[in-house]
């Protein structure tokens, strides 16, 4: 079963917003990703629905969530600045229940290149524009190829 990395969507500016940035919402443009992402996925196996807890974040996979009779899981190891191996590890462990997982575009670099180093194939640049979505299938445990799907497509 893949696992899916979803980049949080479009939330605006962050130099634009006066309170906590751990609740910055998703702008217009970010609801309009994060319903593509649940009509992407709608149609999968995915069991286990975990984001950062930044609710642009939460806000991103919701949608999805619902359509699946599943609430969002929130942990720290997706959040901004979080430690790269306990994130790679929550990762890991979602390929049984054919996970998502929605983090930032600080981690998600890190984490790719991590897969590669360890052997995962990309069919292209290791992009993670906000809203966007990584497909990742593993064999034995771990990723094995990983496809990049941009927002809307």
């Amino acid at each position: 079963m893949p696992i899916h990395l979803v980049r949080h969507a479009h939330a605006g500016s962050r130099s634009h917003w006066d309170g906590d940035d751990r609740l910055r919402p998703l702008s217009e443009r970010g609801i309009e990703q994060s319903s593509w992402l649940a009509d992407t996925l709608a149609d999968r196996s995915v069991r286990r629905v975990v984001s950062s807890p930044y609710l642009r974040c939460v806000q991103t996979v919701e949608p999805l969530a619902a359509a699946l009779g599943l609430e969002v899981e929130v942990d720290e190891a997706l959040g901004e600045g979080a430690d790269p191996q306990r994130a790679f590890d929550l990762l890991l462990s979602l390929a049984a229940d054919d996970g998502v997982a929605c983090s930032h575009g600080d981690l998600i670099p890190t984490l790719l290149r991590a897969f590669v180093n360890d052997g995962m194939a990309v069919d292209g640049p290791l992009l993670d524009k906000k809203g966007s979505l990584w497909v990742l299938d593993l064999e034995d445990g771990r990723p094995v190829r990983g496809r990049y799907r941009p927002p809307g497509s």
